[in-house]
């Protein structure tokens, strides 16, 4: 008896709201123009219909008007769309709460500001405030600027993925905020602001040195025959007709364990590899990677990670592939100068004259006078310095080596004099901290970092001949040692001290050539090459945000 007495009464009372709702409609139809909402007696709002029983529930409505708090409705809209708490209580399609789908494709990155954290080498950070068409050189040219340091097209934003191992440097007409919402959420990716020399090295080296002829195919039209190599890559950056990459590659795709060698092919239209030999074959090609719907990044710790044949893997990840090792395809060289020449192809295929307007483009603006004046250069181009001999009534230039050899010793021994009076000091001040430490606020001196650090530093930073550092010797307590890249390959030298005549000296080749202190060793360097393989061009740096 109390069960149907209680559902009669739920009946009633559902007939008694109907009619309720039907009667206050009629009587307040003439009072609510446009307003679907009527105001009870203890303030509320209860919502109520005109003419239909169907309940139409409101749509989100945007008022494009100039108001006082329109920057903190740019950022309101910016921000990431929430997910409706009460999904029961409103349909996804009715909702007034705003989501991605409701704003439109690209709605959540048009207008308002976006945060961008970025990271230094020395792991320290910082946040800035960007919007949504800044570009990575626009990033660049911000921290430069917060770093007081100088303008050059060697500053570079750099997307790693530590957790993979992975890092590529974001072109200059990027996007960052499109190239952030591709990260995983609760990621470790991060931006990296370093420097790297051979962001642009395309343009500035030799073609040989970035296009071996061996992984050049000279063949591949009518065009192409009969052109030297050098005639061959001008054409390339000159007019955007490509040529054939090609070459042998380890292959690794996730999901297997061993790694297979293949002949590979790069072309516009995509990457292939042969599954007979070396063969050319159309039917012999198989199709691997599509060049416009991927990136291509650098493996840093290829063997601890994937257990690379060697330490010169790059890998290619496709757009849609967000998380995790899915669609990863890995590749590993045989040494330094074959992955720069398969990185720096893939780079020119995809992104084509906007490579080239990106290098203009720097070089532009270090052309630009500063707001300051003149911005004071700290160095000299090695390209205007030759060795002159001033013996004579006039100067002349050098050509001989061994002559200008001989010539750069003399000046080494005249340095020595010039700076004995300063050795000749009483003992005491011989022995003063600041002196023997000078060399320590030098940016190329990195102090007790180990020989590992060092290789993967300047691999960071570019592996262009002449890039160096000096560091600590981890086996020689006094002695110190001058890391130098040459030929895409790192080579350390040892700088001893050694005593004469009650003074101190340093040393790299047993005595022959000495050098009151270290910043007299890379100065005399950095005009001369000596014994090194090459001068000393550009220094690893590590700034802090």
């Amino acid at each position: 008896m109390l069960a149907q007495w209680g559902k009669d009464n739920d009946m009633d009372l559902g007939t008694s709201q109907k009619t309720l709702n039907r009667m206050l409609g009629n009587s307040y139809e003439a009072d609510l123009p446009s307003d679907h909402s009527a105001t009870l007696c203890n303030g509320e709002q209860s919502n109520f219909l005109t003419h239909t029983d169907v309940i139409k529930r409101s749509q989100p409505l945007f008022i494009e008007a100039n108001r006082k708090m329109k920057e903190e409705k740019s950022h309101t809209l910016s921000l990431p769309s929430i997910p409706n708490p009460f999904p029961e209580l409103c349909s996804p399609s009715n909702s007034p709460i705003l989501t991605s789908s409701t704003l439109g494709p690209g709605s959540q990155h048009e207008g308002g500001s976006h945060v961008v954290k970025v990271y230094s080498e020395d792991r320290t950070c910082c946040s800035l405030e960007v919007t949504a068409g800044t570009t990575a050189r626009h990033v660049c040219e911000m921290l430069v600027q917060k770093t007081h340091s100088l303008h050059d097209d060697c500053w570079s934003l750099v997307e790693v993925y530590h957790h993979l191992s992975l890092e590529r440097i974001l072109e200059d007409h990027e996007s960052v905020v499109e190239v952030q919402a591709t990260w995983p959420v609760g990621g470790d990716s991060r931006f990296v602001f370093r420097k790297n020399y051979a962001k642009y090295e395309l343009f500035k080296s030799s073609p040989q040195s970035i296009f071996p002829e061996v992984m050049v195919s000279r063949c591949q039209d009518a065009a192409n025959k009969g052109m030297s190599h050098l005639e061959l890559i001008q054409n390339v950056l000159n007019s955007g007709s490509c040529p054939e990459i090609q070459g042998f590659l380890h292959l690794k795709e996730v999901g297997r364990k061993a790694w297979k060698r293949f002949y590979f092919s790069l072309r516009r239209s995509g990457l292939y590899y042969s599954t007979k030999g070396m063969s050319k074959d159309p039917r012999h090609l198989q199709y691997c990677v599509d060049i416009n719907e991927s990136v291509i990044y650098y493996i840093t710790q290829g063997k601890k990670q994937y257990n690379t044949p060697t330490e010169y893997g790059f890998c290619i990840k496709p757009h849609k592939a967000r998380s995790g090792l899915k669609g990863l395809k890995l590749f590993c060289c045989e040494d330094e100068q074959s992955r720069t020449c398969w990185m720096a192809a893939f780079r020119l295929f995809k992104y084509g004259v906007q490579l080239y307007r990106n290098y203009q483009q720097c070089q532009t603006r270090q052309k630009e006078p500063s707001w300051f004046g003149t911005v004071p250069l700290r160095s000299v181009s090695d390209n205007t310095l030759v060795a002159m001999d001033f013996s004579g009534c006039t100067g002349r230039v050098i050509e001989n080596p061994n002559e200008a050899l001989t010539v750069a010793l003399e000046e080494a021994r005249a340095w020595r004099k010039k700076t004995s009076q300063r050795y000749s000091l009483p003992t005491a001040f011989q022995s003063c901290p600041f002196s023997a430490a000078i060399h320590k606020t030098q940016p190329w001196f990195h102090g007790h970092i180990s020989r590992e650090d060092t290789q993967r530093l300047i691999v960071q930073q570019g592996v262009v001949d002449g890039l160096f550092l000096v560091r600590e010797s981890q086996r020689n307590p006094k002695g110190f040692v001058l890391s130098l890249s040459h030929t895409q390959k790192v080579k350390h030298y040892l700088i001893l001290p050694c005593e004469e005549e009650g003074r101190l000296y340093y040393t790299m080749d047993d005595g022959q050539t000495r050098f009151a202190d270290l910043i007299q060793l890379v100065e005399f360097h950095q005009i001369n090459r000596g014994i090194l393989p090459c001068k000393l061009k550009h220094y690893c740096t590590c700034v802090a945000l």
